[in-house]
């Protein structure tokens, strides 16, 4: 597809006026550009590259070229390649299906400015690429709060899997976000229209590091009730112990069945102990209560 960039706005046309147009962009595919042999010869463009997996942009003598993989998002059901040649008045992008197309029918329906330029192109696309990151990382910090109510309801099951995957998706986003900042540098310094997309990369990229030291804060949470949660538990072995050690001296002491021991032959001698151990047990518990050990 062919669109032409005007003072007016964008507007679709076809490959003999694009050429004509004093700047404009195209869409293509993979098989369409590989036929696009004088294309790439009269502006000494490449293919696209295979397997596209980081977010780059590069200087080369007439041109720039970008290649860019945006990362899928819960709601979406894969992620996007593409890339693009970025020259004086002309834009060439490559991708696989119609995401760029769709991009630039929102530009279209957006534009309501006089005196549009390609790098007002440049600057929206970038933009409309990133419009909804700020919702999805928003959804990131509610699942995150979600976590840590939890964990302070004190609920630790399946904890370390659900932060687990959610650390591993911030962790992808900044990368990605780090990139994007790096290519929106190039394209400010050699676009002087892309203010925006700069100034949105390092939004979006300050908002991830806060998630991602919040992910730590909350896992610092979980390891905190995990441990009051073994110091309870420590708590009721301590006490359970200390109500048994007086007894259990009592039992090792009538154990040692000495025949001079005058309780093994009088009549209420085992009634006696029994009594002496209920009354250790709850003197014992009434201490423990009363310093509010339980």
């Amino acid at each position: 597809m062919f669109y032409k960039i005007c003072e007016n706005g964008i507007f679709e046309t076809d490959r003999e006026e694009w050429e004509k147009s004093g700047s404009g962009a195209a869409v293509f595919d993979e098989e369409e550009w590989s036929g696009e042999l004088r294309l790439q010869e009269e502006f000494s463009l490449g293919s696209k590259e295979k397997d596209v997996f980081f977010c780059k942009l590069e200087p080369h003598v007439s041109y720039l070229y970008g290649s860019f993989h945006v990362p899928v998002k819960k709601k979406e059901k894969r992620s996007f390649d593409f890339v693009v040649y970025i020259l004086k008045d002309r834009l060439i992008f490559v991708e696989e299906e119609s995401f760029i197309s769709d991009r630039i029918c929102k530009l279209q329906q957006r534009i309501f400015q006089d005196k549009y330029t390609i790098d007002k192109f440049l600057d929206d696309f970038f933009m409309i690429l990133m419009e909804d990151d700020i919702l999805y990382l928003a959804s990131l910090e509610r699942e995150i709060a979600d976590l840590e109510e939890i964990i302070l309801q004190g609920d630790t099951a399946h904890f370390n899997y659900r932060m687990l995957a959610i650390k591993k998706e911030i962790s992808r986003l900044y990368c990605y976000y780090s990139q994007m900042a790096d290519a929106s540098e190039l394209l400010s310094g050699e676009k002087k229209g892309c203010g925006n997309f700069s100034e949105r990369v390092k939004r979006l990229q300050s908002e991830v590091v806060s998630l991602r030291e919040y992910a730590m804060q909350v896992q610092d949470v979980y390891q905190a009730e995990i441990s009051i949660h073994q110091n309870n538990v420590m708590k009721f072995l301590t006490v359970v112990t200390t109500i048994c050690l007086p007894l259990t001296l009592i039992a090792g002491w009538y154990g040692m069945n000495f025949y001079n021991m005058p309780e093994l032959s009088w009549q209420y001698g085992y009634p006696v102990v029994s009594g002496i151990s209920l009354l250790v047990v709850i003197v014992c518990l009434w201490f423990f209560k009363k310093k509010k050990f339980f």
